[in-house]
């Protein structure tokens, strides 16, 4: 699977709209990051890294049909569009499920323990508590609650609940 063609025809699909470009973005460097750090092995990293770059593809289907970029609706309107664009990359009908079933469910905390789908949520949480300013009381939460990698836990802990760094 070629990411980077992935990567631009997802920037593509999302132009200009820069902020869900570099949500993406961030969200996949996290996934790439933690995945490589909890040893999956190179192909379900591959279809994790797929997904991550293609998890919030639906948002704009959801706002004009729904009036709502709530993650009930980008997990019913993602999958559509990403099965569209994976196909065109010429992708495998079982990577294509495989990567729709992760943006279909990637807000619904408890649908699977399965390694990569857990990074994905870990990943997303992770930025969203950034973009969200989220309080500490909510990460300290989702670490005891969404959090099952040592990876994401140890991010979770020096991104937001650590002491803040002193010159």
């Amino acid at each position: 699977m070629d990411l980077s063609m992935l990567t631009t025809k997802a920037i593509e699909y999302d132009a200009g709209d820069p902020r869900r470009v570099q949500h993406f973005m961030k969200v996949h460097a996290f996934c790439h990051a933690i995945g490589i750090a909890e040893r999956l092995s190179a192909h379900e990293q591959e279809l994790l890294d797929a997904a991550a770059i293609l998890h919030d593809i639906g948002i704009h289907n959801a706002e004009h049909a729904h009036g709502s970029s709530a993650g009930n609706w980008q997990e019913m309107e993602g999958p559509p569009v990403a099965h569209a664009l994976l196909c065109a990359l010429g992708c495998t009908e079982d990577e294509i499920e495989r990567i729709c079933w992760l943006i279909a469910h990637h807000h619904s905390y408890q649908a699977s323990e399965e390694l990569p789908f857990r990074i994905l949520l870990e990943a997303d949480f992770l930025v969203n508590a950034y973009e969200d300013a989220l309080p500490r009381e909510a990460c300290e939460a989702a670490r005891d609650r969404i959090f099952r990698t040592q990876t994401g836990k140890h991010y979770l802990e020096q991104l937001f609940l650590a002491p803040p760094w002193q010159a």
